[in-house]
């Protein structure tokens, strides 16, 4: 579904990402972790081409963002993405944030939009909050229409940069259950996350990355029981 080939991406003369090479299968849960500036986010950024790369290539289904005649807006309506600060629309209700690009990028009736719309809060737990604006929810429920949004356009896989570091403790469950939900139903994610509990309930694989590199990409039973970097178990060891 997403394969990543020997990728460099340069702030100005800060090489942010070194050679990084990994595969994501149909169906796979792929959790990328690592300290605060390994390049985590910027990795899962250049995925939907929000971030370009200066060398490599990274292909999505089929699609080479290396490519100049790549439709970038095409590849991006079929690539969820959920970022860290929900970036929801704030005067729109919760519904019409999930109807906006279903009925401008998909082409759906304002019926049809509403129908998956209401089918999707109501997935996420909101239906009952559709006319409520963000400024009236809680950061998990912003975070989990902001899920729903994302869902709304029948995503082929779904991007999480770091969806709970903005939340509260207490909120960070209720978005983690609807990713578990996700997972669980097979859906081909790639995670940008702290949260080693959820790692080790539902992901494929880990990728541990610091300074720019990818350090080590390896199941999860493997990352957890026996990193084969010291670098991986210093982490594993702070954050436990």
């Amino acid at each position: 579904m997403i394969e990543i080939k020997h990728i460099n991406k340069h702030y100005g003369d800060f090489h942010v990402l070194k050679d990084c090479s990994a595969q994501i299968n149909k169906g796979e849960v792929v959790v990328v972790c690592g300290p605060s500036g390994s390049g985590k986010s910027t990795l899962i950024k250049c995925v939907n081409g929000l971030e370009r790369i200066q060398s490599g290539d990274i292909v999505v289904h089929g699609a080479s963002l290396a490519d100049p005649t790549i439709d970038l807006p095409k590849l991006r309506s079929k690539v969820g993405m959920v970022f860290q600060h929900f970036e929801l629309f704030p005067n729109m209700t919760a519904l019409q944030n999930l109807l906006l690009a279903q009925r401008i990028v998909l082409k759906r009736s304002v019926d049809e939009a509403t129908q998956k719309g209401l089918a999707l809060l109501d997935r996420v737990g909101l239906k009952k909050h559709q006319n409520k604006y963000p400024g009236q929810l809680s950061g998990g429920e912003q975070q989990r229409v902001a899920i729903a949004r994302a869902l709304a356009m029948d995503p082929i896989c779904m991007l999480f940069d770091e969806p709970t570091s903005a939340l509260d403790p207490e909120m960070v469950n209720e978005v983690l259950s609807v990713m578990t939900s996700l997972a669980e139903e097979g859906m081909t994610m790639m995670c940008v996350t702290h949260e080693m509990g959820f790692a080790n309930k539902v992901a494929h694989r880990v990728i541990f990355m610091d300074h720019g590199e990818i350090v080590e990409d390896d199941t999860k039973d493997q990352f957890f029981r026996s990193p084969k970097s010291e670098r991986a178990r210093q982490f594993l060891t702070n954050i436990t």
